[in-house]
């Protein structure tokens, strides 16, 4: 028995009419039978084309305010139906039940109501009930019925339709019944986010999608899920990667950190920043984040926090760099970042980010929290007999903030609004400690007034001790160590401040 299919009747409903004038156009063309309800039905009369009322087929109005119009029989066994099966064929015919041979059929826009912010009432009214009905038994009888389930397979159905003069194959049934599904799942799945709130389920469903040139190594596949568009405006360079985009998240939660504060440049490097500076304009950042770790700059991603004016694009232009982010570009500075064809530019859309992280574990997912908490002046302890000074209070702040954005174990040291070395991604706080002292003084840091900050509590005193003989007068970290004591302790000896602030920042 041949698998191809000839659409010889169709029901057509749906909320989305732009584009489907072609295509009822073309279905009169072939002598098509059309079946429809309600708007649709006006709107393909207006095209000056028969149709042929539901309400007719079923002898039964639209009731219920338009709830109820096309949950019957006479519709669903016309869809249902297995042309090869003897009963199903012979019961059509003895309930005078019509064959559908295509069904074109999309949803109400309930995403888009709830982001609207629209009362309850009309949100609950945008949860389809006979469209997604429709679309499930057409797409389930794909061996017999065409579904098209979204305005975005009109022009595609289109093209199928005019090429085969009506005719459709088994594979392409078959790839519109997924298509189909995937719309209907990721339907139920925001409904079912929508009235969650006790139950812990995680249910996730995103629609759109790009593919990578690889993954984080070139033989791994990548694709990233989510509406990159909504987030960045690229205005040059070539094609984000698996890596970039890690970097740029990693940007993107740091610079957050400060915004609306005073110009804030950062470079990072494998998701950790390994240059760092606050000043009164975004070129001398720039400039004092890049002398934190020039060599590590090198491929980095850069971001700001204001516009990147002409004065710091050419400094940036010297700096072999992969990515370039800010609120805003002069002119002049994008006619001088382009003068490098790969390098990315872009612009950072002011939009919500997620409130949880979600990663895989083992067989199954972890998801959390995202750390909301930023540390304040007003939640400091002041542990120690000597107080931090205005400047180093400052500091304590800032490096803390830097902290939170880095790998664990970690370690920020910091002068001046400027992040002199960082101590990440260690297995000891202690060798954290070591890594940032060996890092700065190697590149000619003046140790002596700085501050440290620390992601969790120091369990024994080593840490102030290496720190005080290091030069740095003044620390930043949780607590919460039943040893706190032994660290106080030593700072009073001396003569070193400590608060802390009872909050950890772990980033693994």
């Amino acid at each position: 028995m041949s698998t191809s299919k000839t659409i010889k009747s169709a029901l057509i409903s749906v909320f989305h009419k732009d584009g489907l004038a072609p295509i009822v156009k073309k279905l009169d063309e072939l002598n098509v039978t059309i079946y429809s309800t309600g708007g649709t039905e006006k709107f393909i009369k207006e095209q000056g084309i028969a149709v042929v009322p539901v309400d007719e087929v079923t002898s039964y109005p639209s009731i219920l305010g338009g709830r109820v119009k096309t949950l019957h029989p006479k519709v669903f066994g016309g869809i249902l139906n297995r042309q090869d099966n003897e009963s199903d064929v012979a019961e059509l015919a003895a309930f005078d039940i019509p064959q559908i041979d295509l069904v074109i059929v999309d949803l109400y826009p309930f995403e888009k109501t709830v982001a609207s912010g629209a009362a309850e009432q009309d949100i609950v009214e945008k949860i389809d009930i006979g469209g997604i009905s429709l679309i499930r038994a057409s797409a389930k009888n794909f061996k017999d019925t065409f579904t098209v389930s979204s305005m975005d397979q009109y022009e595609s159905f289109l093209s199928i339709l005019s090429e085969n003069n009506g005719e459709t194959s088994i594979e392409q049934r078959k790839k519109f019944a997924a298509k189909s599904f995937n719309i209907s799942s990721h339907y139920d799945t925001a409904i079912f986010n929508y009235f969650n709130e006790d139950e812990i389920v995680y249910k996730a469903s995103e629609q759109t999608s790009k593919v990578l040139r690889y993954g984080e190594n070139p033989h791994q596949k990548g694709y990233f899920f989510g509406d990159l568009e909504a987030m960045f405006e690229k205005l040059h360079g070539k094609e984000l990667s698996y890596n970039n985009l890690l970097d740029l998240d990693a940007a993107v939660n740091l610079i957050g950190e400060f915004k609306g504060e005073a110009p804030t440049f950062a470079i990072l490097k494998h998701n950790n920043a390994c240059g760092f500076a606050q000043r009164e304009t975004i070129k001398q950042a720039y400039i004092d984040a890049l002398a934190g770790d020039p060599i590590s700059a090198f491929g980095g991603v850069l971001i700001a926090n204001t516009e990147i004016n002409k004065e710091t694009a050419e400094e940036i232009h010297s700096l072999f760099c992969e990515v370039v982010i800010a609120p805003s570009f002069s002119e002049d500075a994008l006619t001088v970042l382009k003068g490098k064809k790969n390098r990315i530019i872009l612009i950072q859309k002011d939009i919500a980010l997620p409130n949880t992280t979600v990663r895989t574990c083992l067989n199954g997912s972890l998801i959390q929290d995202k750390d909301h908490i930023t540390d304040r002046l007003e939640d400091l302890k002041y542990v120690t007999d000597s107080k931090p000074t205005h400047r180093e209070l400052d500091d304590l702040l800032f490096a803390s903030k830097l902290c939170k954005n880095t790998k664990s174990n970690t370690i920020i040291l910091v002068k001046n609004k400027q992040l002199l070395a960082g101590g990440t991604g260690q297995t000891s706080r202690v060798d954290a400690l070591n890594q940032a002292i060996e890092k700065a003084t190697s590149f000619k840091f003046d140790l002596n007034g700085c501050v440290m900050a620390s992601d969790a509590f120091f369990p024994f005193p080593d840490c102030v001790e290496i720190a005080d003989k290091a030069g740095i007068k003044s620390v930043i970290q949780p607590g919460g160590s039943i040893k706190d004591q032994l660290s106080i302790a030593y700072c009073n000896e001396n003569n070193l401040s400590m608060v802390m602030t009872g909050t950890r920042h772990f980033k693994h």
